[in-house]
């Protein structure tokens, strides 16, 4: 009978593997018929197997394959999306990968012009201040002389002013 019943309904299987499922639903059937007859041995109340027990026992097996293979599709589908966005993050991935390797070229580059320019000002601040340092010095020279110029005016001066009253008497002594 499950034969019957099975034989047009698709399981994603092998023959081997549904013939499996068909002489199981048998076997099945067999035991519940077995297991009737020990319940009225045993509580002596009868039950029976009807060939539409039998029957709702294959629409069952059909509802619920059906229901779990559809879940399976779903989550296989699933599975399929999310590989295929792992498979898109890769080649991403590799993409930013490949850029990042060509801006870390170019950083490198910047980099070394950086610290070029760096060495040329700090070289050239050094130079700077080394003139500084020989323009400090000249005026501290040019101060100093300054300062001994102030000092032989100022004693120029108070000579001078010693020298004026002798130089007005002889002054007014012409005349």
């Amino acid at each position: 009978v499950a034969q019957h019943f099975l034989a047009s309904y698709h399981i994603e299987c092998t023959e081997e593997v549904k013939q499996g499922v068909v002489n199981t639903m048998g076997t099945i059937h067999d035991i519940v018929a077995g297991k009737c007859v020990e319940y009225f041995e045993r509580y002596r109340r009868q039950t029976f197997v009807t060939p539409k027990s039998y029957l709702s026992f294959i629409g069952a097996y059909k509802a619920i394959y059906e229901e779990k293979f559809a879940s399976v599709g779903c989550l296989s589908e699933r599975m399929k999306t999310g590989l295929a966005k792992l498979m898109e993050a890769d080649v991403s991935v590799n993409q930013l990968s490949k850029e990042l390797a060509m801006k870390e070229k170019d950083l490198a580059v910047a980099s070394k012009k950086a610290d070029e320019v760096l060495l040329e000002v700090t070289m050239k601040a050094h130079a700077a201040e080394k003139v500084k340092m020989q323009v400090q010095k000249v005026k501290d020279k040019a101060q100093a002389i300054v300062d001994d110029i102030a000092i032989d005016k100022a004693a120029a001066e108070e000579k001078l002013e010693a020298a004026r009253p002798a130089l007005e008497e002889a002054e007014a002594a012409l005349q």
